[in-house]
Formats: C-alpha cells, structure tokens, sequence
C-alpha cells in the first residue's frame, strides 16, 4: 500500500453574501473548516500536515473543537450533527438530527457537555441545545423567526447562551434549561456572528449594517460598540477575541481585517488594519476569521487562508491557497518535475511544489471555465465549455496574451505532440481538429463518436476511442489521417489513451472500469484483465521510465500496476479522493500524484512490493 507523503488543502467552501466560521482548536494551532462534504484539520505550524474527515453525507457548514480537544462535531447542510474523536481514525461517537435545515453554526458549552446548533428549518425550531451524549434537549429557544446565523455559549458559569440571525435580533437566554430572557434590536441588518470574550464577561455582535456592539456577558444588556471612526466600510462577517479578550479581529466585504482594543466599558477602537495582498477583485473580501494563539487568520471569498502574526503584524501574511472545486487535471512541467499545475473547471490554475505546496496561482487573462488541460515548457493549453481552444504563454508566475481559436464543437479531448508542442490533436464530439500553433490544419469528420484521443509525441500516429469501445489507429500525414488498425477489446467507451514516456506501448482505459496495455509495434494486448475498479476509470498516468502505469477512477481508489508483472499483483489505495479521483500524473519513479472531487491533490509514496 503506497503511502500518504503529502496533502496540499482544498481552501473552505464560500458563498458571496454570506460569511464562513472557521474556527480553532484550544490545545495546539490547528484549525478546522469545510468544504463540501469533507471537513478539514489545518496545522498552522506546518500548512502540509493536513487531515480530512469526510464522513458526511451532505455538504458539511461548520465544526469544532470540544473545550477539551478530544472531540469534535460538525454540521451539515441536513441539519446533522456528528461527534467524533480527533484521534485514530476518527471515531464516530454520536450522530443526530437536530434540525430540519441546515446548521450554520455550533458551539460547546464549557464543560464539554451541552451542544448549541442554529441555522434554518421549518416552523420554530431554528436553535436547539442538547446533551452530547444522549442528545436530549436543554431548553426552549422562541424569539427568532428566521435563519440564525450564529450562537455562542458563555465561558462561564452561569451559563447563557446568546442567538442572531437574519431578523435583525440578538436573543439571550438564561438556563440551563435555557429559557428566553430578552431580545435586542440594535441592529438594522443581518447578524452574522457573534462571540463570548473568554472570560465570559462581555459578547459582541457583528453585523451586514457595519456595526459591532458589545454586551455584558450575565446580564445581556448592551454596553458599548465599536467605534465608527475608521470603521468598516462594507459587511462585517466574523469576529473573533484575543485570547486576553482585550481585543477583537473583525473581517469584511469591504476586503479588511481590523484589529481592535475593547476597553472596559465595552466600546472599541480601531488598533490596527490588516489587508492581504490581491488584486482587489470580489474575491479578495474577507469573510471569515479567527484569533489563534499567535495568529490572525483570516479567508477571503476566493478561499484564500491569510495567516497574520498577531505580535507583528507589519510582517507580510503568509498566504494559502488552494482549489475550492473538482481538480480535474494535473501536469508535471517536464524541464522541473517537481513543480506540478493543477486545474479545476471553474478556471482557478494552481501551481504546487512537491516537499513544499502552494506555490502561487497563474492568472489568465480570460479567466474561462476549463475542462481540458495540457501544459509544457512554456504554454498551458485549455479548453472550456465554449467552442475555443486556448494557447497562454506563462512567463514565471505570469501568463502572457492569450491566442484562441474556434474549433468548430465542443472540445472532449486535447492532446499535444511533445516534441513539436505547435501540434494538437483536438476531439469534438463526430471527429478532430488538427491544430499547429492557433491555425486550423484540418477537420476530419471521422464518423463515430470519438470520446477520447491522444496524438503521438513525434505527431505520427493518432489513437482515437469511440463511444463504442473500439480504438482506432491512425497514422498522420501532413494534414490527413490514414487509419492502419481497429483495436477491439473494451466493453464500454472509452475515458483516457495515453502513450508512455518510451513510446514502445500505450494504455486506455473505458467507462467499464478495465484497463488495458497495448504494444505499439505489434498492436497486442501486452497487460490485460485490470479489471479491479467498481466504477468509471477517469484518468491514467505512467511513470517516467514506462514500468508502471496507476488509474484512477469514480471509486475513489487509485491503483498502480506494474507492466511486467500480473495484474494481480497491483497495489492499492483506497479512498483517495472522496468523491472520485479525477488527476493523476507520476512526478518520479517513487511518487504519484492524484486529485479529485474533493479539491485536494495528493502526492503518493510508492514503496517497492
């Protein structure tokens, strides 16, 4: 079983409009957030050591950490809670359902026995407080008749819990069993976050109106507020208080962060202003973040993790990013096989480097949604779901002007000749295109429907697969193509052909989950019976010295083969990508690299049988 070397992390799922609640663990700097149905634990000390949690069977909101750091429990779209523990393999403690629509967020009480979870349901039930090991309520919650946003536990005894939400109101309520005491309408929009200070002395509220007021922590009366002098311009999203409590860090559309001092009468002023570097776009707003420890965190809504030093903030932040959609392609430039592009559909183009990770994002100038991929040296290639091929020149971290051309259909597949990179084989849905540079050379209409293709590295021959499982050899001449041979073994269309680095073989691989390796001179099955997946094979990789050829499929499993030995004789790794694995590419002879629906990429250490 080859074993896991490095993650790099998806970035949190966003919404425009909305903020995200990350939040920390009390023990160490880990942090934990969501993204789709997968929950991740983030190390702050070292961004590579990564764990993920994707039991969740909708798309998970929110999680946290237990007082004690033993446990956490995350929340879905569903309205579920679960329980587990932080340590080996993540055992599941308790699930339940506690509301009938989503949770958007949850907090422990203090002594780690009571949950509170709020968000959006059906008739009154929009927050619940429970016992975490029997899940019995603790209290009635009346007083919010819309989507509550957020809840927070007090620190300490008495216990209080307060609400807000989307009409306007901030509900406190005494217990336990928690009952109603009284609500404030101070502010005039959404309220999307507020939080106990750790001493348990004050809370405050944030709001879509700009404003943070301050409240006192046992009596709930409002006491103060954040002062409008060099205030936020735009929605305040999250809030969250030093470990002192003596000051707070906000974030907000109006793409800043704002450190304040809270003074003892409860009213704040602005003691710093912290801004990530970007491009000023909507994806620069900030729209979550969290004091932990030493370090200001905060996330924009492109997904962007921005890591302040709370004792220095006039140092740079260190910044993480990451894919917050399906990876669908990775590719190793091949003069630094170290450095890996990763893509996903919505147009984001990430660079990696293996032992490091995240090594900035290439912008395109036209930022178009991508479903093929291919890059070399010195040019990506892409094509999305319009009729148009691109070439983009990257110069560093840069990319040049682009040059596009319309092929006519919608491109399924696109393949470059390696050693004359001008040269592309381009698949539409009833033929090719052959591309030199950005020109049309010609259009074959080779009538079947082509599903996948790949064209030679010297641009001699071409392997076409159909719908109908079959491969078609051709052979390039000038602009024409000549087919020499038909190749019958698949079951079902096929997905991916690939040549290996020797070009002495190549692979495919079909909807019907079998994988095959074929010799290029005698056109004979060389490997077959790879037949070990349980769902659709998405993609196919070899590695640099053409002995071993991996798969990945819809099954989440990647699996590796080696082309002198039996199938049977494979290995395995399971579970690689929640959802599907749907990149993979060798960048050695000892490692692999793999992405998926999850938006995580992965790198593989393979360890000799």
């Amino acid at each position: 079983m080859p074993d896991l070397a490095e993650t790099y992390a998806c970035v949190p799922s966003t919404e425009r409009g909305r903020g995200i609640l990350i939040s920390g663990s009390p023990k160490s700097n880990s942090i934990l957030y969501t993204n789709g149905r997968s929950v991740i634990i983030l190390n702050l000390d070292n961004p590579l050591e990564v764990s993920v949690y994707a039991e969740h069977a909708y798309p998970a909101t929110v999680a946290r950490f237990s007082p004690n750091a033993e446990w956490i429990a995350s929340a879905d779209v569903s309205g579920t809670v679960r329980i587990w523990g932080t340590r080996n393999e993540f055992v599941l403690k308790k699930e339940f359902k506690v509301l009938s629509g989503r949770i958007d967020d949850l907090q422990w009480s203090p002594d780690g026995m009571r949950i509170v979870a709020c968000g959006d349901g059906k008739g009154k039930s929009l927050v619940r407080a429970f016992m975490w090991d029997s899940g019995t309520n603790v209290g009635e919650f009346d007083g919010h008749s819309r989507r509550v946003l957020s809840c927070a536990f007090k620190p300490t005894r008495p216990f209080r819990i307060v609400t807000c939400g989307e009409d306007f109101l901030v509900n406190f309520y005494e217990g336990p069993p928690f009952k109603f005491k009284q609500s404030h309408r101070d502010h005039s929009n959404f309220v999307n976050c507020l939080r106990y200070s750790p001493d348990g002395s004050k809370f405050i509220s944030v709001s879509s109106d700009k404003k943070g007021i301050l409240f006192d922590g046992k009596t709930g009366e409002k006491i103060g507020e954040l002062s409008s002098e060099d205030g936020h311009k735009g929605s305040i999203y999250a809030v969250s208080w030093s470990p002192d409590g003596k000051q707070v860090l906000t974030a907000s559309a109006d793409k800043s962060a704002k450190v304040w001092d809270v003074s003892e009468d409860g009213n704040g002023k602005v003691k710093r202003t912290l801004t990530c570097p970007g491009s000023g776009g909507v994806d620069d707003m900030l729209v979550g973040c969290l004091w932990q420890n030493d370090y200001l965190v905060v996330v924009s809504l492109g997904g962007t993790i921005g890591i302040f030093s709370a004792t220095d903030t006039d140092k740079a932040p260190v910044c993480l990013s990451g894919h917050m959609k399906n990876v669908t392609s990775l590719s190793v430039l091949k003069n630094n096989p170290k450095v890996i592009l990763s893509s996903s559909y919505d147009g984001l183009i990430v660079k990696w480097i293996q032992g490091i990770g995240y090594s900035g994002k290439l912008k395109r100038k036209e930022n178009s949604q991508i479903k093929c991929f291919a890059a070399v040296e010195e040019e990506i290639i892409t094509s999305g779901f319009d009729n148009k091929v691109w070439r983009v020149p990257v110069l560093g971290d840069q990319c040049g002007e682009a040059n596009s051309v319309d092929v006519g259909s919608q491109p399924k597949d696109l393949s470059l000749a390696l050693l004359s990179p001008e040269l592309a084989l381009v698949s539409t849905d009833s033929g090719v295109v052959m591309l030199r540079g950005t020109a049309i050379v010609s259009t074959i209409n080779l009538g079947f429907a082509v599903t996948a293709s790949v064209i030679s590295p010297d641009g001699s021959e071409a392997i076409i697969g159909g719908q109908d499982g079959k491969l078609h050899i051709y052979s390039i001449a000038g602009d024409t193509l000549t087919e020499e041979a038909v190749l019958e073994k698949h079951r079902g269309a096929v997905t991916v052909i690939r040549y290996s680095p020797d070009v002495s073989m190549f692979a495919s691989a079909d909807v019907n989950r079998e994988a095959v390796v074929w010799d290029r001179a005698s056109r004979e099955m060389k490997l077959k019976n790879m037949l070990y997946h349980t769902a659709r094979i998405n993609c196919l990789a070899w590695s640099p010295d053409s002995s071993m050829v991996a798969t990945g499929s819809l099954d989440t499993c990647v699996i590796i083969y080696e082309v002198d030995k039996p199938p049977a004789s494979r290995s395995t790794i399971k579970g690689a990508h929640l959802g599907g694995v749907y990149g993979l590419v060798f960048t050695d002879e000892h490692h692999v690299m793999s992405s998926g629906e999850d938006a995580c990429v992965r790198v593989w250490k393979l360890t000799p049988q």
